[in-house]
């Protein structure tokens, strides 16, 4: 009789831990991943107010760098990454991919640029403001070598100073290298800015004085879409020269949209969902550019977005889903 006790007793606690380690138990909460930037978090609050007010799902968001959360996404502690810069971290992206750690439901877009900027009026100059050209003959990032005096280095006269991506982003690297490939550490500094909103206060600072500015950034942003910069030209991508040397124009990047492994069977329907959305550089950068405008908050610019763009992201959900979201935005 102890016996047959004992194997009931020890089949049953096989049966509960198989349970409650079930990957496909459901979810009260959806946690997003914030790897430091804006048009991350308006996607955040697109899916998250959608999923709120249609599906039912409480939804959070876990901020970190962007290792940080790509290890929190593969963990299961963050269940959705709305923008994976695929080609700016290729190697974890593939090991966790091929891993099955992460699986990636959807293409956010794929219509974005990075690389070294300047203001066109340090090129084209800019009449209306009585600037005139500071750089005329300035086309790609290693004729920067030509021009360090107009892009000077307030800490070290006699050198430019080209501002590096946010300390601690994986295209820090990237741009480390391009400085080492182009020469330019004989006639230039390379700094490196703590934040992205030190990038924009000294670009914003030198873009009022019409004074020469070059550093790393990106599309889309709400500074894209508010100032006219060029991105310098490089040599078109070519996978070798990339992984020896970066020396060429960054790879096309495919910004996609991952989730943990369970996440498909822990809450189907979301992900049919997920599976749908497709934006552009072009529209993200109108819920940006609304942000600046008006001080608002990412959240504030989401639901601007989709009270303006209600034919683009109905076509993502269902009827009935789509008029509950609606409803809730009245």
């Amino acid at each position: 009789m102890r016996k047959l006790l004992f194997v009931f007793m020890t089949a049953s606690v096989l049966i509960l831990a198989a349970c409650s380690d079930s990957s496909s138990d459901e979810i009260e909460t959806i946690v997003f991943a914030d790897a430091g930037w804006d048009s991350v978090n308006v996607h955040n609050y697109i899916a998250g107010t959608i999923i709120e007010e249609g599906y039912g799902y409480e939804t959070d968001i876990t901020s970190g760098s962007t290792p940080a959360t790509m290890q929190g996404l593969s963990d299961g502690d963050i269940q959705v990454n709305m923008e994976v810069w695929t080609d700016n971290i290729r190697e974890l992206y593939e090991e966790l991919t091929e891993a099955g750690d992460i699986e990636t439901l959807s293409v956010n877009f794929d219509d974005n640029d990075q690389g070294i900027y300047v203001p066109a009026y340090v090129i084209e100059g800019d009449p209306e403001r009585g600037i005139e050209p500071l750089a005329p003959d300035l086309k790609t990032v290693e004729d920067l070598k030509n021009y360090p005096e107009v892009f000077e280095d307030p800490e070290d006269p006699g050198k430019g100073r080209l501002i590096n991506a946010p300390s601690g982003w994986e295209v820090e690297q990237a741009i480390n290298a391009k400085f080492d490939f182009y020469g330019l550490d004989e006639s230039f500094n390379n700094f490196s800015p703590g934040s992205d909103s030190a990038i924009i206060t000294d670009l914003a600072r030198a873009y009022e004085a019409g004074e020469g500015w070059v550093g790393y950034y990106w599309s889309p942003t709400a500074i894209t879409a508010k100032y006219d910069l060029v991105l310098l030209e490089e040599e078109p991508y070519d996978e070798e020269v990339w992984e020896e040397s970066r020396g060429t124009e960054f790879p096309p990047n495919d910004v996609v949209i991952s989730v943990h492994p369970d996440f498909p069977e822990q809450a189907p329907e979301v992900t049919e969902f997920l599976e749908q959305y497709e934006t552009s550089s072009a529209l993200t950068e109108e819920a940006l550019e609304y942000m600046d405008e008006n001080g608002a908050s990412t959240e504030e610019a989401a639901i601007w977005w989709m009270q303006e763009h209600e034919d683009i992201w109905t076509e993502w959900v269902s009827e009935d889903i789509a008029q509950d979201v609606l409803d809730s935005l009245e």
